[in-house]
């Protein structure tokens, strides 16, 4: 039996003194037999037999010969024992025998004479040929040991421990590695294994000496050939090259004897390696038990004396399931110079664990390094990696690897098809994704829930309510049980598209199911209220979130906190902010970005810096998007000014301005008309290498339109054209609504045939604009035609649609018209505003002198109708609705006491009319155009709600 390949793995010798002398072993027995015979004192008699020792300061000497040709004695009852042992007196309390009783017959109650059927079944070997010159001592080295006479000497053949083709390799140098040992011993035949004793105390060295063990059927001749270079420099040292003379073998059975003796039926198993094998399984305890306890980890894996590969590579993988890829790196670099090869699965650790940091480079890196040492890349190396491209979203990168992948290897298992239909699901590449279930079922792979949960995420992406619900009826029909996260995808569905309602409903489905909402699902739901700025509901959730015994997080703190925000409570947000802190958690930037947009956009610009200074008191440094936050809610108060400040204060502070920081600057110039700022900003956007977009691009156009600029709109146009910038709704709307504004009918509908032509659906506020195009322009019969158009298009009017078509016909002095639109806006369902009874009534009043019956009832009707609904107007309006009605009723009557109720508390007091006749108001219906002036500004994408860098607010769970 050769334990070669792995000695060294199992018996590590710490010195020299493992070498030591040992007496030859007692004669052959049947070790099973031993093991099941009960332990007995008398097999401690096999310490008191052993000699002591030699000194490790005793000089070699050859070895000895035999005197006489007489028989060898091979009983072990012609054991000598030293005088110098030191266990004599502990274990043995006889006195020393005397010389003669050492030749004597064994005493009666040896082991040797209790063995006598196992000596019957296997008896010993008989001796050998006194004139065999081979035969030699049986010491385990060429040492002899001091007084001890020929007579006590006892030899064996050596071939019973020799190894053929092992050499013994001394004087290496500490640092030494097997790569170079090899290099070196390899000239003289092909080597099977190098072993280098490694120190206990600092096992990155070796103890100065190893073996080299040559293969194939020339081994022993290699081996002679090696042993002649003995004295051979390498490295600055004289190695010793001798054969192997079987020591190291010999004592290692010697140590399994003596512990077969003391254990019965256990396989060896030293002191150190019970130590060390202890230490491994707390190392495994520990990662499955406290993962997240970084620190026990590493003191677990540091108690490891001399670890493993295996030791290591669970280290990486810890350390890679952490995202940590430094210390995943450090480790497998210990690893590495402590002369351990790293396997396939060590490798493919560590670039899980680049491919988790989002590190791609240096994961493709590792790849290479795997091909160059000749690593196999396995299938789950490529599955890596084609999950980490999916992450970053580079999902051509993803699809070259998942098709080497599939030349490489036979088949393939659903972890690496969920990993590239996951990459093409977050690119919308639906029609790749479904051709890759397709691929997988031919396959016979079943498909797991986790691919199903995947689709419908892409078609939540894409907007696809109908095969979302498909694959999720699939999901059912396949036997598989849907999961929280099977209902969390449908909320997430119908939350994005704005429809909460049925996202109500999943909940309830999901609670008949018998399963429970997670922080991801509330948190869901009360981001979609938020989006319809339903706070008593979005307050609501949260309340189930308490009631069901879960602990809000971060997430869920953040979006009730715009909550708060949204319905002006200011305050009860900075409290919120304080409940966190006291539940211990640590507030982001992403906490306090609505409060400081908040207070920006209701003019409070101290108190909006004094939340900026208390998040940088909370540890939060602030980021581009704190900036944004702050800037955008000025401009909203159109404190352009101000929001340029602001810029100056993020350059010193050593914060880029991002696209969105310009674009929301120039969206506030392109607010009050100013060109000529807007280009300014726009001219240093493209300086700093920013990226252009339709988002860019439409705040020059506001700004063109707002001004009245059509042409160097037009110019802006084909600057987009030029970057490949396709036009949108938005732009189309921008475009429209400058024209409408000059009464240009006609370039307007020419801009309506071209988003037709190039499939621009319009929208509610294409149509709003275009008809106000026509009523600037008077022509009312287009203006209804188009309202009829847009119903047949499923496009239903609203308020400011029947608003810009009563201001039309009051503008073309037919009030009765108006009425009769009046009447048809409360028929489909719509609650008129103020801005409606402010045109309709003017309109009603320019007409008053006719005396014309419908008009006495309309004003009277509408009179009414505005005390109902407790609307009262501005001081402005009420003087100039009175002049209006001195034309009417010089002295008073039903008309005059009708519309004064709507007029302000303080109208009739005697100081307010003294200052209204000392005033010259001016009133051209402004307050009744309201929404005219404001078309502009709804066309641009503020109604999708944003945190202040293009993402959606509240979606870090979706």
């Amino acid at each position: 039996m050769s334990f070669a390949a792995g000695e060294m793995d199992i018996f590590s010798l710490p010195s020299t003194a493992h070498y030591s002398y040992f007496p030859p072993l007692p004669p052959p027995f049947s070790a099973s037999m031993f093991a099941a015979k009960p332990h007995h004192p008398t097999a401690l008699s096999l310490l008191n037999s052993l000699p002591d020792p030699p000194s490790n300061h005793a000089p070699a000497s050859p070895p000895r010969r035999p005197t006489s040709h007489k028989p060898l004695k091979t009983s072990t009852s012609h054991y000598s024992k030293s005088s110098r042992n030191p266990l004599k007196n502990l274990i043995n309390s006889q006195p020393q025998p005397t010389p003669s009783s050492i030749i004597s017959p064994p005493p009666p109650h040896t082991l040797a004479s209790k063995l006598w059927l196992s000596s019957k079944l296997s008896p010993p070997p008989p001796p050998p040929p006194p004139s065999a010159p081979e035969e030699i001592l049986c010491s385990s080295d060429d040492e002899n040991l001091e007084g001890s006479s020929d007579e006590n000497e006892m030899y064996v053949p050596r071939s019973e421990f020799v190894e053929k083709g092992k050499i013994f390799v001394g004087n290496l140098p500490l640092w030494i590695k097997k790569k170079e040992v090899a290099e070196f011993f390899r000239q003289f035949g092909p080597i099977k294994n190098v072993i280098l004793v490694k120190g206990h105390d600092d096992i990155e060295r070796n103890m100065g000496f190893g073996f080299v063990i040559y293969g194939g059927s020339t081994a022993e001749k290699s081996a002679m050939k090696a042993v002649e270079f003995d004295g051979v420099e390498f490295h600055g040292r004289v190695l010793t090259v001798k054969l192997d003379d079987g020591r190291r073998l010999k004592g290692k059975m010697e140590e399994r004897v003596r512990w077969v003796q003391g254990k019965e039926g256990e396989d060896y198993r030293s002191k150190w390696h019970e130590e060390r094998e202890w230490s491994r399984r707390e190392l495994r305890k520990v990662i499955e038990t406290e993962p997240e306890n970084w620190q026990a980890v590493v003191r677990a894996f540091e108690r490891i004396n001399k670890p493993s590969r295996k030791e290591f590579g669970l280290m990486v993988n810890y350390y890679a399931r952490r995202g940590d890829m430094h210390r995943a790196r450090e480790t497998f670099e210990r690893m590495r110079a402590r002369g351990i090869e790293p396997s396939s699965h060590v490798y493919t650790s560590l670039i899980h664990a680049y491919a988790v940091g989002r590190d791609m480079e240096e994961a493709l890196s590792c790849m290479r390094k795997m091909k160059d040492e000749g690593v196999e890349l396995s299938l789950v190396t490529y599955s890596i990696i084609v999950g980490g491209f999916a992450r970053v979203g580079d999902v051509e990168a993803a699809e070259f690897w998942f098709k080497e992948a599939r030349e490489r290897h036979e088949t393939l298992n659903a972890i690496i098809y969920g990993n590239i239909i996951y990459a093409n699901c977050q690119n919308c590449r639906m029609d790749r994704a479904e051709a890759l279930v397709r691929e997988m079922e031919e396959e016979g792979i079943d498909a797991p829930v986790d691919i199903y949960h995947t689709m419908m995420d892409g078609y939540t992406m894409k907007g696809d309510e109908e095969r979302c619900l498909v694959v999720f009826e699939r999901l059912k029909e396949c036997s598989l049980t849907p999961s929280v996260v099977s209902y969390g995808c449908l909320i997430n569905l119908y939350v994005k598209g704005g429809k909460v309602s049925k996202a109500l409903e999943v909940s309830k489905m999901m609670k008949l199911a018998g399963i429970k909402h997670n922080m991801k699902t509330y948190s869901m739901l009360i981001n979609g209220f938020i989006k319809l700025k339903d706070w008593s509901n979005a307050f609501a959730i949260f309340e189930d979130v308490i009631k069901d015994g879960l602990k809000p997080d971060v997430i869920l703190y953040n979006n009730i906190i715009r909550a708060f925000c949204g319905m002006g409570n200011m305050d009860r947000a900075i409290r919120t902010v304080e409940e966190m802190k006291r539940a211990r958690y640590k507030p982001t930037t992403r906490t306090f970005m609505p409060i400081i947009h908040g207070f920006a956009r209701a003019g409070e610009t101290r108190r909006a810096l004094d939340v900026f200074d208390m998040m940088r008191m909370s540890g939060c440094v602030p980021t581009v998007h704190t900036f944004n936050a702050l800037i955008l809610g000025l401009v909203e108060k159109l404190q352009i000014e101000k929001a340029g400040e602001i810029l100056d204060e993020m350059l010193l502070a050593d914060v880029r301005p991002n696209k969105h920081t310009y674009t929301t600057i120039m969206h506030g110039y392109a607010s009050v008309g100013d060109t000529g700022k807007a280009f300014e900003y726009f001219t240093k956007l493209k300086n700093e290498g920013l990226e252009l977009d339709v988002y860019t691009y439409e705040a020059l156009l506001k700004a063109c339109c707002k001004s009245g600029r059509m042409q160097s709109a037009l110019a802006v146009t084909r600057e987009m054209n030029k970057q490949g910038i396709p036009r949108n709704t938005f732009v189309y709307n921008i475009l429209i609504d400058g024209w409408a504004r000059r009464g240009d009918v006609w370039e307007a509908a020419d801009l309506m045939q071209q988003m037709r032509q190039e499939g621009v659906q319009p929208d509610i506020r294409t149509y709003t604009s275009f008809i106000n195009g026509c009523c600037k322009a008077g022509d009312m019969p287009r203006a209804t035609k188009t309202i009829e158009e847009m119903e047949a298009f499923g496009v239903k009017p609203n308020v400011k649609t029947y608003t810009t078509l009563i201001h039309g016909w009051a503008r073309a002095s037919l009030p009765e018209k108006a009425l009769k639109c009046f009447e048809d806006m409360k028929k489909a369902g719509l609650q008129p505003d103020k801005a409606v009874y402010h045109c309709l009534m003017t309109s009603l009043l320019s007409r008053a002198t006719v005396a014309e019956d419908y008009v006495y009832t309309g004003i009277l009707h509408l009179c009414g109708e505005m005390v109902e609904a407790g609307m009262t107007v501005d001081m402005g309006t009420a003087v100039h609705w009175s002049r209006r009605l001195r034309k009417i009723e010089r002295t008073g009557g039903g008309i005059t006491e009708a519309l004064q109720k709507t007029f302000p508390p303080d109208w009739n007091s005697h100081k307010t009319l003294n200052a209204i006749s000392n005033t010259d108001v001016h009133f051209d219906g402004s307050d009744a155009n309201d929404y005219d002036d404001n078309l502009l500004h709804e066309d641009s994408n503020s109604d999708n709600e944003t945190d202040f860098d293009g993402r959606g607010i509240g979606e870090e769970y979706l």
